[in-house]
Parts: structure tokens; sequence; C-alpha cells
């Protein structure tokens, strides 16, 4: 029996898609989306999301999670590494300081970037360990809700 990759990758990115979605953020998947999004007032947390089995794994689970706390960005977004090219390029334009890393998360302040959670600070950690990271970067950037 032949395997289709293409239609088996195309099931793990739409379940990767949909468990950020379902979790409150917005997908972007176009440049122009990109910087409409990052350059909103206030803080905005960015989702950079990857079908990396391991750290994907981590970072999904994650990025659900730590949005339930008393601090959180005022815009949840997500870009999706590997599939919308375009608009994950454009992203990382704004991560000024920090290289390509997926997945990750990055916080940005009126569209400037804060600070980033990359894919070394996910993978081997568990979903709690990235959750108390995000929160604590939430506790010094972000109002209460």
């Amino acid at each position: 029996m032949k395997m289709d990759f293409n239609l088996f990758m195309g099931d793990i990115v739409d379940a990767a898609r949909k468990d950020i979605t379902e979790a409150g953020y917005e997908q972007l998947t176009t440049p122009e989306e990109v910087d409409q999004a990052l350059n909103k007032k206030g803080t905005t947390l960015v989702m950079i999301n990857s079908t990396c089995g391991c750290a994907g794994g981590v970072a999904r689970p994650a990025a659900a999670n730590a949005i339930h706390y008393d601090k959180r960005p005022n815009h949840l977004v997500t870009v999706f590494a590997g599939q919308d090219r375009e608009a994950t390029e454009r992203a990382r334009d704004y991560f000024e300081g920090y290289p390509p890393s997926s997945p990750s998360f990055a916080l940005l302040k009126d569209g400037k970037i804060v600070t980033m959670v990359e894919r070394h600070d996910i993978e081997g950690f568990s979903p709690v360990d990235v959750v108390n990271r995000l929160q604590h970067i939430f506790d010094e950037n972000c109002e209460e809700v």
C-alpha cells in the first residue's frame, strides 16, 4: 500500500491549524494580514505554528492553555511556518534580533518585538513548562483582562 504523503501531511496541518484557531488565535495567511494584525496597539502574541512533532506537540497545548490567565495579550494571532510561507516571512520581519524558529511565540507591543519563546525554549520541555514561561511574560508585559 502506497501512502500519499501530501494527503497525510494535509491532515496533520489541518489538525494543527484547528488546534490553534479553536483556542482563539486568528490565523494570518498573507503578508497583508500580518502587517494589519502586528501593527495594532497593545500587546500581540504571535504563535508560529509548525508540524514539528515534538516541539509542535508541546507548543500548541501551551498556546491554548497559557491564555487562560489574569493577564494576557490584547491580540492572539498565528502564522504557519512551512505552509503560509509569505505570511511567516513577513511576521519574522517583526522579530528583529531573533533567528527564524518554529514553533515559537513572539510577544509584540505596539508593533515592536518585546521577547520570544524560541523552539529551544519549547523542545524538551513540557506544555506546563511553556505555559509557565508564557504566563511569566504576560505578567511582565500585559494588563489584566
